[in-house]
């Protein structure tokens, strides 16, 4: 059967944004969390997204790192132990902002 994520991780409610991930149990420190994003044209910044990378929320102070951004997989690994109840983050962003010019 088909699971969408890993069993220790659930998707509830965030107070970062809408929804996030959340630990069910105890991760370890070092944790292959799993692939969150597949490469999906020729282009580097086309991906779909797996329900993994669809609800990690950012976060300035990340519990979660990602590998292997600009190749055909990316996944997501835990930086530390995580608890649980506690929500998973990574740190990325949405667009790159353009370049702000003086006086405005």
């Amino acid at each position: 059967m088909y699971k969408p994520l890993p069993h220790f991780l659930t998707v509830q409610p965030s107070p970062i944004h809408g929804l996030g991930l959340y630990a069910t149990m105890a991760i370890p420190n070092d944790t292959n969390l799993g692939l969150s994003h597949v490469k999906f044209s020729l282009s580097d910044k086309e991906y779909i997204r797996t329900p993994l990378g669809g609800f990690i929320n950012h976060s300035d102070t990340p519990n979660c790192t990602k590998s292997g951004e600009g190749s055909c997989m990316i996944t997501v690994k835990t930086l530390r132990e995580i608890m649980p109840g506690e929500e998973l983050t990574v740190s990325y962003t949405l667009y790159e902002p353009p370049p702000q010019s003086l006086g405005q």
